[in-house]
C-alpha cells in the first residue's frame, strides 16, 4: 500500500510470483587450468629473466663506481651533520642565554658570505663559522660526486656520459658563480 500526503490510497493489487530456475553444470577439473598457467607464467619469468641475464649483470668496474658515488654522498652527508651539529651545539653554549632581536633584520655577516672567510671564522673559532662551513660540506657533497663521475666517464671512454655529466658541471658551476654577483 502506498500512501500519498493529500490523502489519496493507492492500493496496488499486483502480487510478484517468483519462480526458481536451476541449472546443472558440467563440472570441470579447475585446478587442473590453475596449475597449468601457473607453470606457463612461472616458465615465462625464467625465460625472460635467462634471456636478459646478460643486460641485468653489473661490471666490477659499474659496481665500484656505484659504490664510490654512494659512500661520497653517504659520509658527505654524515660529516656535514656532524659539523653544523657541532656548531650548533657551540653556539648554543655561547650564545643560547641572550635575548633574541628582532626588532630589525640583520643580514649575514660578511666573513661569513664566501668560502675564505668562512674558513677565517672557523680558525677564529666562531661557532657560526663552524655551522656554515658545515653548510658548505653538505653543498660540496654533491658537486665532489659529479666531478667524480666526470672523471671516471673521462677514464671510461663514455662520452655520452661525459657530454651530460659536463652540462651538469656548468649549470652547477654558473649557479655558484650567479650566486656570488
Amino acid at each position: 500500500m502506498y500512501k500519498f500526503n493529500f490523502g489519496f490510497q493507492w492500493k496496488s493489487s499486483a502480487q510478484i510470483e517468483t519462480e526458481v530456475v536451476t541449472l546443472a553444470l558440467e563440472e570441470k577439473n579447475i585446478d587442473s587450468d590453475i596449475k597449468q598457467l601457473e607453470e606457463n607464467s612461472i616458465s615465462n619469468v625464467v625465460q625472460t629473466l635467462n634471456s636478459c641475464n646478460q643486460t641485468l649483470t653489473k661490471t666490477s668496474s659499474e659496481q665500484q663506481l656505484e659504490n664510490l658515488l654512494s659512500n661520497l654522498l653517504k659520509y658527505g652527508v654524515l660529516i656535514a651533520s656532524a659539523v653544523v651539529l657541532l656548531g650548533g651545539i657551540l653556539y648554543l653554549i655561547r650564545h643560547g642565554a641572550e635575548p633574541a632581536d628582532y626588532k630589525f633584520f640583520q643580514g649575514e655577516p660578511s666573513k661569513f658570505r664566501s668560502p675564505s672567510g668562512v674558513v677565517e671564522a672557523v680558525l677564529s673559532g666562531s661557532s657560526r663559522g663552524i655551522i656554515q662551513l658545515g653548510l658548505l660540506l653538505l653543498i660540496a657533497t654533491p658537486v665532489l660526486r659529479v666531478i667524480v663521475s666526470l672523471l671516471t666517464f673521462i677514464r671510461q671512454r663514455e662520452f655520452i656520459y661525459v657530454i651530460i655529466t659536463s652540462l651538469v658541471m656548468a649549470s652547477l658551476t654558473y649557479s655558484f658563480i650567479g650566486a656570488s654577483y
